[in-house]
């Protein structure tokens, strides 16, 4: 059983900033909320070494036919959940590949079930269910890096072989004991006072969009900065692909929308069809053979 003393940790200290902030005006308001999320991206800078951690291993996982793995609680489990949940239909690949869960279950997305998060082993048994296996990453979230079903989480990890990381935004946080690349944003005190939802949520979504992007980044799924894997799943996103066809390649719009069809609707095939000067079925087996379309056009 964990202390029930958190007044130590970074996230529950009184931001001398805010003290008045309830006698503010509207705009007043906030310009401090502003002031204080300002701070977020110099916290984490001071870190990019340890995320980095996090990207090897998770590409690393992903390249043994492994995935990755958020679990967290309340805030820091949805932030997972929505991170997991963007990068199919932004990168094309499957939902297995990042996958969120948190305390609680899915219910606990919409409506919180706080004390969900109080239980040592309840992680375990949603890792069981998803068949958790040593090739995987788990990342354990929580801004206060204390959380019992985080805790829980990464000591299983450990148990079945699974390569472990961790987001706090507390120092010395203890789930960092249990990860294999620890990550401690420390963001402070918030505007009101132990409400993590703000700067240290910002301070997540934003590592977590480094993680999920950088490992995208280096499994092929950019091209320059495109997204050559998007999944045209509607109409705006149908413009997008062949407009990114147009401007990567050069070729005319009746064109682009041409090699749009021809690739079967896949901007990445149809891309390297135009600067490679190939048909289909090479287009595939050249990037069946090669991770990045840069690989084959630096060959």
């Amino acid at each position: 059983m964990l202390d029930e003393n958190i007044t130590y940790l970074d996230t529950e200290q009184r931001n001398q900033n805010t003290k008045n902030i309830d006698q503010l005006s509207t705009l007043e308001v906030l310009e401090k909320i502003n002031a204080e999320d300002a701070t977020v991206p110099l916290a984490i800078k001071k870190v990019l070494p340890a995320i980095e951690k996090i990207v090897n291993l998770a590409y690393a996982s992903i390249k043994e036919g492994g995935r990755v793995i958020y679990i967290g609680a309340g805030t820091s489990g949805r932030l997972g959940i929505l991170d997991a949940s963007e990068c199919p239909p932004t990168y094309g690949v499957s939902p297995e590949m990042f996958q969120g869960l948190m305390a609680g279950g899915k219910d606990a997305i919409f409506k919180a079930k706080e004390g969900a998060e109080d239980s040592l082993t309840l992680a375990q048994k949603d890792l069981e269910e998803i068949h958790l296996n040593k090739n995987d990453l788990v990342v354990g979230i929580a801004a206060s890096g204390r959380t019992p079903y985080v805790i829980g989480a990464l000591q299983y990890a450990k148990k079945v072989g699974a390569s472990t990381a961790s987001i706090a935004c507390s120092s010395n946080a203890r789930i960092s004991q249990y990860a294999d690349a620890p990550v401690e944003v420390i963001t402070g005190a918030e505007v009101i006072c132990g409400s993590t939802r703000m700067k240290a949520g910002t301070a997540q979504k934003l590592v977590l969009n480094m993680i999920s992007t950088t490992t995208m980044i280096k499994l092929g799924k950019v091209y320059q900065n495109y997204m050559v894997d998007v999944q045209p799943t509607n109409e705006k996103l149908k413009s997008r692909s062949t407009h990114m066809i147009q401007e990567i390649t050069g070729v005319s719009d009746e064109k682009a929308q041409a090699l749009y069809k021809e690739s079967h609707a896949h901007v990445k095939v149809a891309i390297v069809m135009a600067l490679c000067h190939v048909n289909l079925e090479t287009a595939n087996k050249l990037l069946e053979e090669n991770e990045k379309i840069s690989d084959i056009l630096n060959k």
